[in-house]
């Protein structure tokens, strides 16, 4: 397996082997702030490279890759969550691929750009493009947006994505769950992720985050420090994935997350 030519992206923190620790609120808004400032510094030094770059969508995807990897481990430092990453032999920089992660909170979207490799693009629905500030930022980094409207357009949208993406031989990190799980819990999987490797064909390779639920208030600025474990499985090939067997292959994407996760992370019965 070709190593991941992306330098330092896949450095980790060494756990720490304690559990989430309370820290007062004062203390969790200044390690906020910094991370913001962090990022901010970071935006700002990328944006005019973005600019220069604005007819090459692939350098551009490439070059907010590098400052996500500095992006993500600045954010990760100030909120003191070590993180250790398992299985980078089931990452390649050189083999593109569909990278799944279960959704459980705020930090996800930092270890995701720090952790997955050169090359690679986010999804998101297209009502974000309008996001202020947030929208134009995902745009200009190249990253892909689709219809999640009625049928027809939705097929178009991810017709067109899917050309995007292999005529640019990018990767693609996804989270098949659609929103945030509340407690942590693995959530039913959305078709969409099926849909898109039967478009593109890619590999998917699950990315299962451990440990990240309960470090970031949902609905407030509440931090929790915890050791976050990473673990990349095996890549899933979807080269003879149908349309007709869509609930057997979403079931091949969920079950290793399944089989990786604690206890306290696996789906309630009904999911």
């Amino acid at each position: 397996m070709p190593p991941v030519s992306r330098p330092e992206s896949t450095s980790a923190c060494p756990s720490s082997g304690v559990g989430p620790r309370q820290i007062s609120t004062p203390e969790s808004l200044a390690r906020i702030g910094l991370g913001l400032f962090c990022t901010g510094v970071l935006v700002l030094t990328m944006t005019p490279l973005l600019i220069i770059l604005l007819p090459f969508r692939s350098a551009r995807v490439r070059v907010t890759n590098v400052f996500g990897v500095w992006i993500g481990r600045s954010v990760m430092a100030c909120a003191g969550c070590p993180v250790t990453v398992e299985g980078r032999e089931n990452l390649s920089a050189d083999r593109p691929a569909i990278y799944a992660c279960n959704h459980t909170s705020t930090l996800d979207a930092f270890t995701t750009i720090w952790l997955t490799p050169m090359g690679t693009v986010g999804v998101a629905k297209k009502e974000v493009l309008y996001y202020p500030f947030y929208g134009q930022a995902w745009w200009l980094a190249g990253h892909i947006f689709l219809d999640r409207g009625q049928s027809a357009r939705a097929k178009a949208s991810l017709t067109r994505a899917a050309k995007v993406i292999k005529r640019l031989g990018l990767h693609v990190c996804i989270l098949p769950e659609g929103t945030r799980s509340r407690d942590g819990r693995l959530l039913p999987f959305k078709k969409g992720i099926v849909h898109l490797a039967l478009e593109t064909r890619l590999p998917i390779v699950p990315m299962v985050t451990i440990g990240a639920q309960g470090t970031w208030d949902r609905d407030g600025l509440r931090l929790r420090p915890s050791p976050i474990r990473i673990v990349f499985l095996p890549p899933i090939s979807t080269e003879a994935w149908t349309q007709e067997g869509m609930s057997e292959q979403i079931d091949a994407i969920r079950r290793p997350f399944l089989e990786t996760l604690p206890a306290g992370q696996q789906p309630q019965p009904s999911s």
